[in-house]
């Protein structure tokens, strides 16, 4: 019988800030996702965390909420990525990476679908070490 892994994130999220709004990671960051398998985040990658437009509202429910789920997501939507992954996938593992930090329903459900409807045009348009 094969043991099942459940998700985890196997190191903490270690970075520093390029500017206000891009962050450097100083050490790797590495989750295990049931729906990827490993996804190992390089040093140097550089990350927004979870995009979350400034709007007043907006930005009080959602913003600052999810960002070791937002590093892993930004990963998997990049050239060079691995494991290679869907659009579909990558938003599935950032819905599976914020349940594993315990992010309430009502936080994770929200900002998977905007995941979902708005960030497309996104996927694959920069490379695993492209500078942002």
């Amino acid at each position: 019988m094969q043991a099942t892994m459940t998700p985890e994130f196997i190191t903490p999220l270690e970075c520093e800030a390029c500017s206000d709004t891009v962050w450097r990671l100083t050490k790797p960051l590495v989750y295990y996702s049931a729906l990827a398998g490993v996804v190992f985040v390089p040093t140097g990658f550089e990350t927004d965390f979870a995009s979350v437009p400034r709007l007043p509202i907006v930005y009080a429910l959602y913003g600052n909420r999810a960002h070791h789920e937002g590093v892993i997501h930004d990963y998997l939507f990049r050239k060079g990525c691995e494991p290679l992954v869907s659009f579909d996938v990558a938003n599935k593992v950032f819905l599976e990476a914020m349940e594993v930090r315990g992010k309430s329903a009502l936080v994770r459900y929200p900002m998977y679908w905007a995941v979902c409807l708005f960030s497309r045009p996104f996927f694959k348009q920069l490379g695993v070490l492209d500078r942002l």
